[in-house]
């Protein structure tokens, strides 16, 4: 069971609200949290002082964010792409035609190479579609990309054991946290069923401790479940607002954590929020993107 450091008697703190659907939480030691609005547009980022600006405007679909060695965002949507947050200037990594029958891209990763982990969407989420499967890709350092599996309903969050062997999957349409055996070259061996948030989770956002436990976003359940490194469930993390869509670790120590929500089952159209509370264990820090652009 993981403890918690309730500072103040409150077990978690909103510190920003008005949002539509918030995703793609990144913590920047020099900065603070970036963090997307799926339905409104935008790159945001709240700094250590609390204040909240926007840093890159109307972009639409932004599901995942990694920081790049260069600087500026890799951001997912309708390509994924390198943003810079110091001119208007945009990159493409990788287009959309370049899978077939893919519709966007959603939430990703980096390993500790500085590849880029995302997956490709195969239907339009929020358009009545019938859901069909997409794929896991691997941006490599050159530019080039692999598929690396299919047959995801659904993609979502994605991350890395503290050694790096094994990546883990959210497929939130199966309602289960894939695990692949991850290789020094990229690559990755077939998926297992690694946990499962229950007959009616949908497994969004996930992070990964440096304890090797892993904490993945519900976003139909108003929590976040915490599993040991053996799929086992150590504890569940009620949030304030129902849509809980990711979340990230922060602060000088990586203990903060940090989980933002949408606004579907809260009070407004614009309710989406950013809540914090303090972990006793850290995350782990998240290595910047070293694909070319």
């Amino acid at each position: 069971m993981v403890a918690w450091d309730i500072t103040g008697g409150t077990a978690m703190e909103r510190l920003a609200t008005g949002f539509g659907l918030i995703e793609g939480p990144v913590w920047d030691s020099s900065h603070g949290l970036y963090f997307s609005d799926v339905s409104n547009g935008g790159v945001h980022l709240m700094d250590r002082a609390g204040k909240v600006s926007l840093v890159v405007p109307k972009r639409r679909g932004i599901g995942g964010m990694a920081l790049h060695e260069r600087g500026g965002l890799v951001v997912g949507g309708r390509d994924i792409a390198w943003v810079s947050l110091k001119e208007a200037a945009t990159r493409s990594l990788l287009p959309l035609d370049a899978i077939p029958g893919a519709t966007g891209f959603n939430d990703l990763t980096t390993d500790r190479a500085g590849r880029i982990y995302v997956g490709s969407l195969a239907f339009r989420v929020f358009g009545g579609e019938e859901p069909k499967p997409g794929h896991l890709h691997v941006i490599d350092l050159d530019g080039r990309m692999r598929t690396l599996s299919d047959g995801v309903l659904l993609t979502n969050g994605l991350g890395f054991s503290p050694n790096g062997r094994k990546l883990y999957h959210c497929d939130a349409r199966a309602a289960l946290v894939r695990v692949y055996d991850a290789n020094a070259d990229g690559s990755v061996g077939p998926w297992q069923t690694f946990a499962s948030l229950g007959p009616a989770g949908v497994p969004d956002g996930l992070k990964v401790a440096s304890d090797g436990s892993v904490w993945v976003a519900d976003a139909h359940g108003g929590r976040v479940v915490v599993f040991g490194a053996d799929g086992t469930k150590r504890q569940e993390i009620a949030v304030p607002l129902p849509m809980v869509t990711s979340l990230c670790f922060g602060g000088d120590d990586l203990r903060d954590l940090y989980i933002v929500t949408g606004s579907r089952g809260g009070p407004s159209e614009n309710c989406g929020s950013i809540f914090r509370t303090r972990a006793a264990v850290a995350g782990l820090p998240l290595a910047a993107a070293r694909v070319a652009i």
